[in-house]
């Protein structure tokens, strides 16, 4: 359960849950980012064992091969992103802030996400940098 938790912050950067589940997730995502900031071949085989992941179940072709890289690999999204954004930082890399109460059994929720986390700015794509430089066009006055 911690295992599939700490997958889904380091896919999304920030999981709704409860109290208990975000203060029992927190040390096992805290040794994770540290294994991750040694990019190792042991540190990720050590990684990939404690998340129990493993690639793509069915067979893919080449596109959705690297679209499951890109969005699913959590081993990939642990070592080139998140883990060099905290390579300065000695420790307390997550942060549980508490929220209201849960409507039907009162549990406390929380948020757990990564402290001073910044995604890399994506490259800008062609259509992009084709519609910042276009000039506008002056529209004719009608009368």
């Amino acid at each position: 359960m911690l295992a599939n938790l700490v997958c889904s912050l380091i896919k999304h950067k920030r999981v709704t849950t409860t109290l208990a589940k975000a203060k029992a997730a927190r040390p096992v995502a805290e040794k994770i980012i540290t294994l991750g900031k040694r990019n190792t071949v042991q540190a990720r085989r050590l990684v990939t064992a404690r998340l129990h992941t493993h690639g793509p179940t069915v067979q893919l072709v080449k596109a959705e091969r690297r679209k499951w890289r890109q969005n699913e690999d959590v081993v990939r999204i642990l070592f080139e992103e998140i883990a060099p954004a905290f390579k300065e930082r000695n420790g307390g890399y997550t942060r549980i802030v508490k929220m209201n109460q849960r409507q039907g059994d009162s549990a406390q929720r929380a948020i757990l996400e990564w402290v001073d986390y910044t995604p890399a700015a994506p490259a800008p794509t062609e259509a992009a940098a084709a519609a910042e430089t276009k000039p506008a066009e002056a529209k004719p006055d009608k009368k």
